[in-house]
Formats: C-alpha cells, sequence, structure tokens
C-alpha cells in the first residue's frame, strides 16, 4: 500500500507538466510508467499468490490482465495479423525485435498460453518487479557467466518440452530503438534446435512515430504487430544454427520495414554490418 502515494504523486506531476515542454511530458510519463509497473507488480503479485500459491506459468495470464490495461492510459492501440499463429497446443520457441520499455505492453497484447520468458538475471533485485516476474515463471539468465547462462538454457530446453510450454525470447539481446534490427544472438536458436521446437517470429513496428527517447517524444499512436509462420526445427543440428538464424533475422527485417513503412534497401546500405554475426 505504500506505493500507492507515490502513484498518486506520479500522476498529479503529470498533470501538472503536461502543459510544458515536450522534454517535461516526456520525463513524466515515463515516471509514471515505472510507477504503475511497482503497483501493479504489488498486486498482481497479491493475485498471483491468492490465485495460485506460489510459482507457475498459469500466472502469466494474471499478470498480463494487468499490463493490458496500461495501453489505454497511454492511449495506444495495438494492430495485430496473425494471432492464431501463436495458439498452438505444442512447445515452441518465440522470438521478437526489442524497442524500449514499452515493449512489455506489447509482449502482454499477445502473449500465447502456457508461455514464459528469458530475462536477464538482474532484473529478480527490482522488488517487487523481481517477485512479480518470478511468479510468472520467468526463467533469469545470468549473462556475465556465459556457462551458468547455457546451463540455464539446458534447463529450459528439458522443461518447455515437459511442461508444454511456450518460451518467449528477445534475440537482440538488449533494447534497440535506432530504427533497425541489431544482429541476433544464437541462444534462442541453440534452445528451439536442441528442444526440436518450432521458431515463431513476432515483429512489432518501429515506435518512433509516437515514442523516442532521443527527441523525448511521448505521444499516443498505434504499434502494427505481425506473427510470422512458424520455422521448423525438426532433424536440424547446432551446425544449423547461423542459417536458422539468417533466415529468422532475415523475415523480422523485411517485416519491420514494411510494417514500419521504411524503405529497407536505403537502410541496408547505409547499415553494412547489420547482419546477424555468425
Amino acid at each position: 500500500m505504500e506505493l500507492w502515494p507515490w502513484l498518486s504523486a506520479a500522476l498529479l506531476l503529470l498533470l501538472l507538466l503536461v502543459p510544458l515542454s515536450r522534454a517535461a511530458r516526456f520525463y513524466a510519463k515515463v515516471a509514471l510508467y515505472c510507477a504503475l509497473c511497482l503497483a501493479i507488480s504489488v498486486v498482481a503479485s497479491a493475485a498471483c499468490l491468492l490465485r495460485h500459491g506460489g510459482r507457475t506459468v498459469e500466472n502469466m495470464r494474471i499478470i498480463s490482465w494487468f499490463i493490458r490495461s496500461f495501453k489505454y492510459l497511454y492511449g495506444l492501440r495495438f494492430d495485430v495479423k496473425g494471432r492464431q499463429k501463436l495458439e498452438v497446443d505444442h512447445p515452441c520457441v518465440i522470438i521478437s525485435n526489442h524497442q524500449s520499455i514499452l515493449d512489455m505492453m506489447g509482449l502482454m497484447e499477445v502473449l500465447p498460453r502456457r508461455c514464459v520468458q528469458i530475462a536477464k538475471r538482474e532484473l529478480l533485485f527490482m522488488g517487487p518487479v523481481g517477485l512479480v516476474m518470478y511468479l510468472g515463471g520467468v526463467f533469469f539468465i545470468n549473462r556475465q557467466c556465459p556457462s551458468t547462462a547455457m546451463t540455464v538454457m539446458a534447463e529450459v530446453g528439458e522443461r518447455m518440452v515437459a511442461e508444454n510450454l511456450k518460451v518467449w525470447v528477445y534475440p537482440e539481446g538488449t533494447r534497440n530503438d535506432n530504427g533497425d534490427l541489431l544482429p541476433f544472438k544464437k541462444g534462442a536458436f541453440y534452445l528451439a534446435i536442441q528442444a526440436q521446437v518450432p521458431v515463431i517470429p513476432v515483429v512489432y513496428s518501429s515506435l518512433s512515430s509516437f515514442y523516442d527517447a532521443r527527441t523525448k517524444l511521448f505521444t499516443s499512436g498505434t504499434i502494427k504487430v505481425e506473427v510470422l509462420d512458424a520455422i521448423p526445427t525438426a532433424g536440424l543440428t547446432v551446425v544449423d544454427v547461423p542459417t536458422l538464424m539468417d533466415t529468422c533475422y532475415r523475415a523480422m527485417r523485411t517485416t519491420f520495414f514494411h510494417l514500419s513503412q521504411m524503405p529497407q534497401e536505403d537502410r541496408a546500405a547505409a547499415k553494412p554490418g547489420a547482419q546477424p554475426a555468425q
């Protein structure tokens, strides 16, 4: 309950700063977003504990319900194409591009049943946010320790098959708002081949028309989302990881430019190093 005064203060700050500069409005909205995340994490954690008693993937339905409400406050709309491709009754690895702190709303908007995420270990120690992620079954990876990360990924592969889980991964490895996709890391593709499950790419359009941290822009807008066809991995081995990664990268990058209405050829020419690392 102690978080509610902070949330009220953030709301008041937003109201006071809206008539002022664009930068003031940007920081006010970001502050409100962070306050909402903290407050909702406390409430959702309590709901998860009351409903299921502890850590389980079923808690993601509760968490998703809370997070999806954020879009109404911020005037965001999601235009989703191919949502039904995520509603499969078997394990898979879902990959998507990662642009900003708003991606959590986009993820929860299309999150299928029995789906968990892989996140950096540092998030586990972010108070109520880390708690609600833990209760939702999120797998935490220490990116500073490759051997530990590989052990966790091996465990994820075993559990996703045994428990019929879908696993959501951001293959770029970090947020990226440069108007293109970063080279992919190999972890998600090793995981899919190890478990012999398909990869389902999900692409979100650029947020730059309404959200840009560099120019302090934060208004309302529409995010286009497209779920691509599943890419099978049956029969593939680790030697096929680079090819699988490149196939996914090219398909997602083409779709990203199409959804964002950007000329891919010009950007590709300007960024010769944008292909995935082999």
